[in-house]
């Protein structure tokens, strides 16, 4: 009986997840996959794997992030049923002039994936704190049930670039 409703579940979310988009970017282009590393081993499904992908923040010229996220590996994550962990790290640099495009305010969404088929997102939010005008970045997973506790934060110290002077994120809060 066990097998048939999760066979039945499975059909269920099979459809689900033609008619859900698999990730939804909050401004900004899909992440550039760098490589994928396997960590546990299946014969005949896809294996366990840490995935880490390069973004561009749409908003702040000058500033990528690098982030590593496991992707589930079986007949689960074969089919796209797989709910992900909320262990993902993140990385980000000046790696070139900074400029901004626009106002922002603290807390925006730079970017947003979906890790399961319903309910867990992973977001990464910008910040600025202006006393040391320094570009905090926070990468969390959330679950629309009962939350996730796990996040990493990294921090972009603006600073000049050739002749170009250093911006005060400050400015461009709103």
């Amino acid at each position: 009986m066990r097998d048939v409703v999760k066979s039945f579940l499975g059909i269920v979310a099979l459809g689900l997840a033609a008619v859900v988009p698999t990730v939804a970017s909050a401004a900004s282009d899909e992440p550039d996959l760098i490589f994928k590393r396997s960590t546990v081993w299946h014969f005949l499904t896809p294996d366990h794997k840490l995935a880490v992908y390069a973004i561009d923040d749409p908003l702040v010229e000058g500033v990528a992030c690098h982030f590593t996220l496991p992707e589930k590996g079986g007949v689960e994550g074969m089919f796209g049923l797989a709910e992900e962990t909320s262990d993902i790290s993140l990385a980000c640099r000046q790696v070139g002039p900074i400029s901004f495009k626009e106002k922002f305010e603290q807390g925006d969404d730079m970017y947003k994936q979906r890790r399961s088929l319903f309910f867990k997102k992973m977001q990464i939010v910008r910040g600025c704190d202006a006393k040391r005008n320094v570009l905090v970045y926070i990468v969390y997973s959330d679950k629309l049930i009962e939350g996730s506790p796990k996040n990493s934060t990294s921090s972009v110290p603006i600073m000049p670039w050739g002749d170009t002077p250093a911006l005060k994120c400050g400015d461009w809060l709103k």
